[in-house]
Parts: structure tokens; C-alpha cells; sequence
């Protein structure tokens, strides 16, 4: 059997071996620095994630230029329900 690559299915970003953008990423809302605008105490995001409702999170457009943590906000989101976070490239 061979040893796991970064881009194996389940594979752990907190691996020692992982990428450092990988292991330095947010794992909680509350740790992700800016977006206050998209995360801030009572917007809209924040406050659908907080209501535990999953029938209004079925899918979300994230735009924006690269290094701005979408890909991180998804997965956060996701994670914040309980839901699957599949990730997709138009590159």
C-alpha cells in the first residue's frame, strides 16, 4: 500500500508533512482574521450558522480574488453544519 499524498481523499492538513497553508488555516469561525464584514456579530452568515438551520446552506458562491480565504470560509462553513465540503476549481 502507498503512502498518502496532499491530494489523497481524507487526507490530514495537520499532517507535519502538509503544506504550512495548509496547517496554519483556521479550524473555528472565531479563529479566521478580517472578513468582519462576512463573520461579524450579527450578519447574516453568522447568524444562519448560529440558527443550526441546514435547508438555507444547500450551496454558496464565494468571489474573490486568490489569498483572500475563501476556500478556508467554505470549509468552515461547512464544518460549522455538520455538512460535506466538496471543493471545486474553475482554473
Amino acid at each position: 500500500m502507498s503512502s498518502p499524498t496532499l491530494f489523497d481523499e481524507g487526507s490530514d492538513p495537520r499532517r507535519p508533512d502538509a503544506p504550512l497553508a495548509a496547517r496554519m488555516r483556521p479550524t473555528e469561525l472565531d479563529e479566521v482574521v478580517g472578513q468582519r464584514e462576512v463573520l461579524g456579530p450579527g450578519t447574516p452568515l453568522r447568524r444562519l450558522l448560529q440558527s443550526g438551520s441546514t435547508t438555507a446552506r444547500t450551496s454558496l458562491l464565494l468571489w474573490g480574488p486568490p489569498g483572500t480565504g475563501k476556500t478556508t470560509l467554505a470549509m468552515l462553513v461547512a464544518s460549522a453544519g455538520g455538512d460535506q465540503f466538496v471543493e471545486l476549481s474553475a482554473v
